[in-house]
């Protein structure tokens, strides 16, 4: 008798017919399809953990079998979701002795950092370039500085574009952080203190106590003193972060948090490339700024509400409250241009000052049912978003030039601090911030509204169908032009998933989404002129992969996929105009994550990427900027005994271009890493991290051709954490 089971081959041809995936080079779906015949042929019996728990929202493990991801919005086991995900917890960060999100990036496939001219976290997703796409238990975080990690419970990156959860943005990919919350029934306080061996330190406080039978307040809080490699380099960070957690009834869980943001650094965009296009390694010491004019400064106010409400074992409501208040000033100075043969760098630079707040108000309704054989997990929900934002940039103006340029001798360091100096021709110069460059003020509306039903089909087949729609209203008023424009975009994003599962351990999907982000889902500027440049960018991807967990602890996932994009970017001759570019990037990302045995636990990832312009207004067929043929990164810890274990991990990176135009490259780098811990108790740990094991010289990361960020070299970390 002919089984009626879907074989190996059968679904492979089944994907190629749907999909049509076309990879350059010697990458073909042959490769994808013979990892997922591998698997579905594999015989073992280790099954995934119970999938019959309703009330399961937020994640409750490490591994993809028994893992839930807040980012997905529903009690999803992640081996059930049709895209790739990678998660990295607390006890990750704490381990590894990660202290910001480009760390996290550095271990996570298909995602590479850009530099955010210093005041910013800045990712590449697969190639789209975003530091919008950054979300807080699911809801959006929309504004641009470095986020601390001191309150978090684990960072979790969907990677493809997620408009239908959730709206503008999510392009190539999602950065989602679950906060600490409030602990019932529990009372404890945990601690950490760092030092590095460039004399920055750090300290933070997590309390939790028990008010009542209903009720807990939790206390996050940390001060962090800066300091790095680099010269003039300094700056502090402060948070706090109370939160609280009420049980109105059995049926209902409220959830409030505050938290305080004040952020001081110095800003250093970097080095400028020489006329092979790469960094020009003798200039590795020296700053190209301003010491007393280059620095970033934030202070923000941010409130956050969340009520759920179980009305039954199938359905679950969530409302959420966000407001955020942020004030933010950015001065700088950086490299503009640069003349090996003479030894003269171009200065340029602008102070830029920007107040927003943000309210944000959205719900959603999770049902389990079932029509017939069927079953069915709906959710349904809406986003309410309204920002008023007034963002003003002065350049500076030089006596010598009357601009905002001047060129100086290269030196360390350079003759300018203090908006004054001796330039290039050996005559004193001054200047001011009194040039307007912008002034831009911004009323935004944004109404939401998504639905997704994940279908099972069969015991082993799954379906997820969805859309959402987005209405994003936007008034911009630039006082500099007198001018007032506007413009109300609608637009649809789909989502459809098949998802089958030979057994419970593995499941081989394929996706296909789009999504979209409006000019001023950025930054709010660059907005208004001859270009349209309210326009959206516009982006697809459909993409097939496994998920395995083949042994206890241990799980494999691997994703092939393909993204076509539309975005209007920063032109490479003439950075104040955009240049529509559209791109196609495809690639295939490999992560294998858990234990070997009980002492020895690895995490390993591999992602291979290619792109090519395809139009533009300059020249095509060229590899669009920040995207790393291939990148690879392991960490492993070994547990040597009950009280001491070590970890040691390696990132490589292809070279990459920083440009568009491909004319100045980022060179490709190996960094060792390596950690060793030793519990005095069950209670308080002693760590040391070093980071550039090898003190090797790299440039992980460029804002522009003559802004190249100077890695650190070796540099140690020591590491108390403990708990009473």
């Amino acid at each position: 008798m002919q089984s009626l089971t879907p074989q190996p081959a059968q679904i492979g041809e089944a994907f190629d017919r749907y999909f049509k995936l076309s990879i350059p080079g010697d990458l073909s779906l042959k490769f994808a399809l013979s990892v997922i015949a591998a698997a579905l042929t594999f015989n073992t019996s280790v099954s995934a953990s119970t999938e019959d728990d309703p009330e399961r929202i937020t994640i409750e493990g490490q591994y993809l079998s028994i893992n839930e991801s807040n980012s997905v919005k529903t009690p999803t086991p992640i081996i059930d979701v049709p895209q790739s995900l990678s998660i990295m917890t607390a006890e990750d960060i704490t381990e590894r002795g990660i202290t910001s999100i480009g760390e996290i990036i550095d271990y996570t496939p298909g995602v590479n950092t850009s530099q955010g001219e210093g005041h910013r976290d800045s990712v590449v997703f697969r190639g789209v370039r975003s530091t919008a796409d950054f979300y807080i238990d699911g809801n959006r975080d929309d504004v641009q500085y470095y986020r601390s990690l001191y309150n978090v419970e684990q960072v979790e990156i969907l990677r493809g574009p997620n408009a239908l959860l959730f709206g503008r943005g999510g392009t190539g990919g999602i950065l989602n952080r679950v906060s600490k919350k409030a602990k019932l029934d529990e009372t404890f306080t945990g601690y950490k203190a760092t030092l590095n061996s460039f004399g920055g330190y750090g300290v933070e406080i997590d309390t939790n106590t028990d008010m009542s039978s209903t009720s807990a307040l939790r206390i996050n809080a940390m001060y962090e003193s800066l300091d790095n490699h680099r010269d003039f380099f300094d700056g502090e960070r402060i948070g706090f972060n109370p939160t609280a957690r009420f049980e109105l009834s059995e049926d209902s869980v409220l959830d409030m948090s505050y938290e305080y943001i004040n952020h001081e650094r110095f800003i250093d965009r970097g080095i400028p490339t020489g006329a092979d296009g790469r960094p020009v390694e003798s200039l590795k010491n020296v700053v190209f700024g301003d010491p007393e004019n280059n620095y970033h400064e934030l202070e923000a106010h941010v409130f956050r509400v969340n009520l759920s409400h179980q009305f039954n074992d199938y359905t679950k409501a969530n409302v959420n409250v966000f407001y955020g208040d942020y004030d933010k000033v950015y001065s700088n100075f950086y490299a503009s241009g640069y003349d090996a043969d003479t030894n003269i760098v171009e200065l340029d630079g602008y102070i830029d000052e920007t107040t927003r707040d943000n309210l944000i108000v959205s719900g959603n309704l999770i049902s389990e049912f079932s029509t017939g054989s069927i079953g069915h997990m709906v959710i349904a929900g809406t986003e309410i978003i309204r920002t008023n934002s007034d963002q003003f940039r002065l350049n500076p103006e030089f006596d010598s030039t009357g601009n905002d340029r001047e060129t100086f001798i290269t030196q360390r360091p350079l003759m300018f601090s203090g908006l004054s100096g001796i330039n290039a021709a050996g005559n004193q110069v001054t200047t001011a911030f009194t040039a307007l460059n912008d002034d831009t003020r911004v009323n935004l509306d944004v109404a939401s509204f998504f639905v997704q039903d994940e279908i099972e089909l069969s015991e082993h087949l799954d379906l997820v169908l969805g859309a959402r729609f987005d209405r994003f209203d936007i008034e911009v008023f630039n006082a500099k032009a007198v001018e007032t424009r506007s413009r109300t975009d609608e637009q649809v994003s789909p989502r459809a998933g098949l998802i089958y599962k030979p057994q419970e351990n593995i499941s081989v999907y394929a996706s296909y989404s789009e999504s979209f982000l409006p000019r001023s889902g950025e930054q709010y500027t660059d907005i208004n002129g001859s270009d349209n440049q309210l326009d959206p960018d516009t982006y697809s991807n459909q993409e097939i992969g496994i998920k395995w967990d083949f042994a206890q602890g241990l799980s494999f996932t691997a994703a092939l996929f393909e993204n076509e994009q539309s975005s209007p970017q920063v032109a490479d001759d003439n950075p104040e105009t955009l240049d529509v570019i559209n791109s196609d990037i495809s690639g295939y990302e490999l992560q294998l994550t858990g234990y070997l045995n009980d002492d020895w636990r690895i995490t390993a990832n591999y992602s291979h990427l290619e792109g090519e312009i395809v139009d533009r207004s300059g020249p095509t067929g060229l590899t669009p900027r920040e995207l790393p043929e291939n990148t690879f990164s392991v960490w492993s810890t070994y547990q040597v005994n009950d009280v001491f274990g070590v970890g040691l991990g390696a990132t490589y990176q292809d070279e990459s271009f920083i440009n568009n135009g491909n004319s100045a490259v980022l060179p490709s780098y190996t960094r060792w890493d390596a950690s060793a811990y030793y519990d005095i108790s069950d209670d308080l740990r002693v760590q040391l991290n070093i980071e550039n094991l090898t003190d090797e010289l790299y440039f992980p990361n460029a804002h522009a051709t003559h802004q190249a960020t100077v890695a650190a070299p070796l540099n140690a970390m020591l590491t108390v954490v403990g708990r009473f």
